[in-house]
């Protein structure tokens, strides 16, 4: 029972990665915010927890939307009293939201959802943790921050560049606050919920799966597992920190 007792908001948390840490975050014995604008999806990941005797509540949520960021956490609050832990990983894909690798419309779209939902998530978590001793935020970014890709929108490698570096920014101006603020870097994973992607591919996949040391694609509790880690209190220590789950990939 690592999240004994905390309170978690995940985004995205209705399919992929952020389903299966919503449901580890549960098993850990945290109580569960699923937020996202999918609302079916959300519920059914929500009845999961419950049927497994995990605590857990859903909550609509468009990040790009600053009103529905407060009304998330008030609703947070009124649920549970407090929130320990967020964890922004609700993202667009930067591989199959247009052929054209710089359309300005797939840009900006990237950028409200990848960027600025990551900032609106940390503006109002942020004075919440502040005000009950600490917290811990977690951002999902990406490999494509650190190399380059093909087939890959620059806007995605830009949106993800500016989480990595707003982490960093985060955790350096609330550490006195006992707020840690770090980010996951997932290598290769299944296809995200968004088909169309280039990516998806299974040729295309499988030359990207050549490159990783371990030979595959991560499976999403993977990053769920790391994710667990840099929320929990095992991770007092650590803030302003990238963690990459990519099979060694950086590595070669």
């Amino acid at each position: 029972m690592r999240l004994e007792n905390k309170v978690a908001l995940i985004t995205g948390a209705t399919s992929g990665m952020g389903a299966s840490m919503a449901r580890i975050f549960a098993g850990e014995g945290a109580k569960v915010v699923v937020a996202d604008g999918l609302e079916e999806e959300g519920r059914a990941v929500v009845a999961d927890i419950t049927r497994s005797n995990g605590v857990a509540m859903f909550h609509p949520l468009d990040v790009r939307n600053e009103a529905q960021w407060k009304t998330a956490i008030d609703a947070t609050l009124a649920a549970y009293s407090r929130l320990d832990i967020l964890v922004n990983d609700a993202g667009v894909s930067g591989s199959g939201i247009t052929a054209d690798l710089f359309d300005t419309a797939a840009w900006d779209r990237l950028m409200a959802v990848n960027a600025r939902g990551v900032f609106l998530g940390i503006k109002f978590a942020i004075p919440v943790m502040r005000a009950q001793g600490g917290g811990s935020i977690v951002n999902i970014s990406s490999l494509s921050v650190i190399i380059g890709q093909r087939n890959v929108h620059v806007g995605y490698s830009a949106s993800k560049g500016a989480v990595r570096t707003l982490t960093k920014a985060a955790a350096v101006q609330h550490a006195a606050d006992n707020i840690r603020v770090n980010s996951v870097h997932p290598g290769p994973m299944p296809p995200m919920r968004s088909s169309g992607r280039r990516t998806d591919d299974p040729e295309i996949l499988a030359r990207m799966q050549q490159r990783v040391p371990m030979g595959r694609a991560g499976r999403v509790e993977e990053v769920a597992h790391a994710v667990l880690f840099l929320a929990s209190d095992e991770a007092s220590f650590i803030t302003g920190a990238e963690l990459c789950v990519d099979g060694g990939l950086l590595a070669t």
